[in-house]
């Protein structure tokens, strides 16, 4: 046994000083003699290497540790060359950083310094049995061959050490430069545990520590015994900071260093100056929030003079005019007695009051608004071009006094029954119409006769070409024919008087030709200019000779229009559909109309989404005197506004915004105007009785008709308030207002919708529905005047929806309907919705139940339904049944 390890020890001596002296001769074989520096290096490596006289290994020995002492003298010798060769390189290195100029000189050193970093040796691991005093002395085994030695260099020549050899064992590769479990950390990195195996397919985890140590096994086992060499001290920098701790300490500073940078570069953006920074720690947060002290300050400008564009001016306006605040400028005026606010406007005098004040000149330059650009398309100043003007239909009113006829004559004359879908009998809102008749076309416009409708005639008399005014025979000249005759001649329109009604005994056309000479109407007959035709719309009397007469005033008239403009037109009727939006009824007067054009009506602005013309058909354009309906306007129109087509949307909405700033304005004028004999009243109004009205309608016409109707009722004691008035069906804001101001909703030919109903129900607040405006205007004068009569009171009942409907033989349309809510019964009275809107009153005429008659039907069953003349029920229509009980007032 102890020749064995005699043995072992002389091959690891053997092993230890070839791999010295084949190192050495690398080294010598690296250093190129090309400078003095590296003459000087070859000098002392081949002295170093004469010197070397490695002493032969025994094959035996007789103690083991003689192998040790003749390893000792050898270890001693190589450490003294590896410690002279760094003292050289590192002091050839200062030499060159000081002394070396030239190109080819510092080339040449930094290549010598790469080939004489420090061999590390290899150390051999101690016996298991050896005494602990005795030191493990350094081991290795054969270096690789110097043929795989530079395949390894070729293929990672940066990662090579010359210090750093293989270790070859048991056909397994170790790096030396690995740290050995027991060896102190070198330049302060934290100590880990490497396990020799971890590399040589042997496994990842480290083994437990052997040899009897702490926590750990007092047998190797069968683990492979690898000989690991230390790893060199690194060369020691004098100019290096020192130690992990140290760094660990810093690291701190560092970044927060960094983060001050960062912090500097981002408030310097921020026009923070340099000079805010305190260096020191202590005033650094503060100081970083500093603005720049050294801003410079805008020197203060003297104005002299100032331009204003407008009349009306608002204050923050003026005050970057005249160069001083809102509020210096509300002192001024509060000083003189006018109290203002930095929101409010003033005009130019009292601006120019307070820029005299200021001693700065006010100039008023008033530039061009967007309505003096649309002037500028669309104004009666603007020639037109003859060669593109074409003949235009003529476009007749049909105007006189209520129950006169003028509905009954437009139907006989386009052959329909439009009278029978009229409540009552009478016109409620303008219709328009184009009737064409031996090749030629003309537009009629129907407006209403009764009182409440002056609006509706005017507007009627302002677009037409020729006003034909409708007079029974029997009754004469009415009010409302009066009236008509006015705005026909206001509006300077060509009248042509049509006599209707000559079938019945007690007609007199003679008295009618004096009445209106009484007027200023003298006819051709008598020496005038005005044509008088005897017609009656129940026989078609006389009805081809107006038409003659129509066509005749039409030609003389040569009427004519550019069809290739853009559309100009006027607004005959507006409304508001739940389904399809705001829906304008408007007249072209001149240009075309298209699908997709921008366009400005009143205050109201849109896009044109959709038309149709007066038999409901859609269509694409629409020129001259033609009447179509159009959608999409973003609010409801007033009835009479004009209608402009541009080209610029953005000049629609100016145009728009800048007439709601005009009709903001002309409020605040009014609101202002109160006068001494207004305030009295308004507080003597506190003794007086005030019935407040919210007023809902189906168009915008029909509502401006209720809501002036109603104003003319109030008396000296009762007052008629109309607080609003809208278009559309009755919604929840409107009970709510109705509510708070103890007032009473009135509906013109709409409903309130569900939710609306019971929320009037819990508030208690009276909804009154009509279809003819004079049955509304008789019921508030005597609801004012306490004279109503015990009357019939209407009860709800239920509502269905209609989901099908059934052609039957012998009884007609018959509605699958199912009760949504209440009941339906059979002798009850019953109202078709379609779209909120009623169009049918009637009884019920069969009520079934599968094939059962039944009384009523309650609420979630279907049942089968028939109503009493009238047939024309759709799917999704509701039918609302009610009863008719009498009741006291």
């Amino acid at each position: 046994m102890a020749e064995k390890k005699e043995l072992q020890n002389s091959n690891i001596k053997k092993a230890i000083d070839n791999s010295f002296k084949e190192g050495v001769q690398e080294l010598l074989s690296k250093v190129k003699s090309d400078s003095a520096e590296g003459k000087t290096l070859r000098q002392a490596l081949e002295e170093k290497l004469a010197s070397l006289k490695a002493p032969e290994i025994a094959v035996k020995e007789e103690k083991s540790d003689t192998a040790a002492e003749t390893v000792k003298p050898v270890e001693e010798a190589k450490k003294e060359t590896v410690k002279e060769v760094n003292e050289t390189v590192f002091s050839k290195k200062t030499e060159k950083e000081e002394k070396v100029s030239e190109k080819q000189t510092e080339k040449t050193v930094e290549e010598n310094k790469e080939a004489l970093k420090p061999e590390t040796p290899v150390e051999a691991k101690p016996e298991k049995n050896q005494e602990k005093k005795e030191k493990s002395e350094p081991a290795s085994e054969p270096v690789k061959p110097e043929k795989e030695v530079k395949q390894a260099e070729e293929k990672k020549p940066e990662e090579r050490k010359l210090a750093s050899f293989i270790v070859r064992r048991e056909g397994a590769y170790v790096d030396p430069t690995r740290q050995k479990k027991n060896d102190k950390p070198q330049g302060g990195y934290r100590k880990e545990y490497v396990n020799p195996d971890a590399g040589n397919g042997k496994g990842n985890r480290p083994y437990k520590p052997a040899n009897g140590g702490q926590n750990g096994q007092n047998k190797s086992f069968d683990r492979p015994k690898v000989f690991t060499a230390p790893v060199a001290a690194a060369p020691f920098n004098k100019d290096s900071k020192n130690s992990y701790g140290q760094k660990k300490k810093n690291s701190g500073e560092k970044s927060y260093e960094d983060k001050r940078v960062l912090n500097k570069r981002a408030l310097i953006k921020n026009n923070v100056s340099i000079e805010d920074f305190d260096e020191d720690k202590s005033g650094y947060r503060k100081a970083r929030f500093k603005k720049n002290k050294q801003k410079e300050e805008t020197p203060v400008v003297k104005i002299e003079k100032a331009v204003i564009t407008s009349e009306i001016i608002p204050i923050k306006v003026l005050s970057e005019k005249l160069g001083i605040s809102a509020i210096e400028i509300t002192k001024r005026l509060f000083k003189e007695g006018i109290m203002k606010t930095i929101n409010d406007s003033i005009d130019y005098d009292t601006a120019g009051f307070i820029a005299a004040d200021l001693g700065i000149e006010l100039e008023l330059k008033l530039e061009k608004t967007a309505e003096d650009k649309l002037s500028e398309i669309f104004g009666d100043n603007v020639p037109e071009d003859e060669a593109k003007l074409v003949k235009r239909p003529p476009v007749v009113t049909v105007m006189g006094h209520v129950d006169h006829g003028k509905t009954s004559l437009l139907d006989r004359i386009r052959k329909t029954n439009v009278t029978s879908g009229e409540a009552g009998g009478i016109t409620q809102h303008i219709g328009a119409y184009q009737v064409t008749l031996g090749g030629k076309t003309i537009t009629f416009l129907d407006t209403p006769g009764h009182e409440a409708f002056t609006a509706m005639r005017a507007r009627g008399a302002q677009c037409t070409d020729i006003a034909v005014l409708v007079v029974a025979a029997d009754d004469g000249i009415m009010p409302q024919t009066i009236e008509a005759i006015h705005h026909a001649k206001a509006a300077g329109v060509s009248i042509i008087v049509a006599v209707n009604k000559i079938d019945k005994a007690e007609a007199n056309i003679e008295r009618i030709k004096t009445q209106l000479t009484e007027h200023d109407i003298l006819i051709e007959e008598w020496g005038g200019d005005v044509m008088l035709c005897p017609v009656s719309a129940k026989t078609g009397q006389g009805i081809e000779e107006l038409l003659e007469s129509i066509n005749l005033l039409a030609d003389i008239k040569d009427l004519k229009a550019n069809p290739d403009r853009k559309a100009k037109g006027v607004v005959i009727e507006a409304k508001l559909d739940p389904n399809r939006g705001s829906i304008a009824t408007v007249l072209i007067q001149n240009g075309t109309l298209k699908v997709g054009d921008s366009i400005v009506v009143g205050t109201v602005t849109g896009k044109v989404r959709a038309m149709s013309d007066d038999k409901g058909r859609k269509i694409s354009s629409a020129g001259p005197s033609v009447p179509v309906s159009i959608m999409g306007l973003d609010d409801v129109p007033n009835a009479g506004d004009t209608l402009y087509a541009v080209e610029q949307a953005n000049l629609t909405k100016l145009v728009a915004e800048e007439r709601k700033n005009k009709e903001k304005e002309e409020r605040i004028k009014q609101a202002s105007k109160v006068t001494l004999d207004d305030l009295f009243s308004k507080i003597e109004d506190g003794q007086v009785k005030t019935l407040n009205i919210v007023v809902k309608a189906d168009v915008k016409g029909s509502a401006e008709a209720v809501k002036s109707s109603f104003e003319k009722l109030s008396t000296d004691e009762v007052k008629v308030n109309v607080i609003h008035s809208g278009v559309g069906a009755i919604n929840e804001s409107d009970i709510m207002l109705a509510d708070s101001s103890n007032a009473i909703i009135i509906g013109f030919n709409v409903r309130p919708d569900s939710n609306a109903k019971q929320t009037a129900e819990r508030a208690g607040v009276d909804i009154k529905l009509y279809r003819v405006i004079y049955e509304a205007i008789e019921d508030i004068q005597k609801a004012m005047k306490g004279m109503l009569a015990p009357k019939y009171k209407e009860t709800y009942m239920g509502k269905a929806e209609v989901r099908e409907t059934f052609k039957i033989t012998g009884v007609g349309m018959v509605a699958g309907c199912y009760v949504v809510d209440g009941k339906i019964v059979r002798n009850g009275k019953l109202r078709i919705y379609r779209d909120n809107v009623m169009i049918c009153e009637g009884n019920v005429l069969q009520l079934k139940r599968f094939k059962d008659d039944v009384k009523e039907v309650a609420q979630g069953y279907e049942c089968g339904i028939s109503i009493e003349n009238f047939n024309d029920i759709k799917n999704d229509d509701f039918i609302e049944c009610y009863v008719i009980e009498e009741v006291n007032n």
